[in-house]
């Protein structure tokens, strides 16, 4: 039997009050499996990018649970959230969110904690496939792929429980974005991370375990993948 290592329970998010109340979400409930790669699929305005917000505690639901290994984070105080986000959470965004004063090791650098950082941030850019020599560029100095790989090793560097991705190919060109899935991909089978991926485009879905199509803030359907496709081999 796989292992829950995310509840989702009765999930709801309202704006708002009366006629004028918009549901962005209504009665989600799913769990999450170790090792896995979710796709929460839909078009925008349907409540994922919501709901992958409050999964990283960075938004507070209306009602509902979000249990990280039986442990519910929406009772947390502000002071608990953050360090929920530090220490248990990795975060990849479409447009990076890197530090532009940082270089590129600095910017993993920065979200570790303990001893041996040098050792570690460097390790974890070899993984991501960043040359060497722009480690010590500034993200302006950066493609956009060479970006989305630190925000990746960033991610990767801390051993997060869960990494949550929101459209993590929106702001790159086919190409460079098929590079970053396979990179992803490779992420969840080598080094067995849970992975949620928030995407509008349906054809991303194929490389996932499992695909959650939200509609109106609810779940519309539910799928297993029994044979995810190779990133590469993914068709547009």
């Amino acid at each position: 039997m796989q292992e829950a290592v995310l509840n989702i329970k009765d999930l709801k998010k309202y704006y708002g009050k009366g006629d004028g109340q918009v549901k962005a979400l209504d009665g989600v409930t799913f769990d999450v499996y170790k090792g896995e790669m979710l796709v929460l699929l839909g078009p925008s305005g349907c409540g994922k990018s919501t709901l992958l917000n409050i999964i990283g505690g960075m938004d507070s639901p209306t009602s509902g649970q979000v249990l990280l290994s039986n442990i519910d984070i929406t009772s947390f105080k502000d002071r608990e959230l953050t360090t929920f986000r530090k220490e248990k959470i990795g975060f990849i965004f479409q447009f990076y969110n890197l530090l532009p004063d940082l270089t590129a090791i600095e910017n993993v650098r920065l979200s570790m904690s303990g001893k041996d950082k040098e050792h570690k941030a460097e390790e974890t850019l070899k993984l991501v496939g960043l040359g060497e020599d722009r480690w010590d560029h500034y993200p302006s100095q950066l493609s956009g792929g060479e970006q989305q790989r630190v925000s990746i090793a960033r991610a990767l560097v801390k051993n997060a429980d869960i990494i949550l991705c929101d459209e993590p190919t929106g702001a790159l060109d086919d190409k460079t974005g098929r590079m970053i899935l396979s990179l992803l991909q490779d992420i969840v089978r080598k080094q067995k991370q849970t992975m949620i991926i928030v995407t509008h485009t349906t054809p991303i879905s194929q490389m996932a375990n499992r695909i959650i199509t939200l509609k109106d803030g609810k779940i519309k359907k539910e799928e297993v993948n029994q044979k995810p496709v190779d990133a590469q081999d993914i068709e547009w």
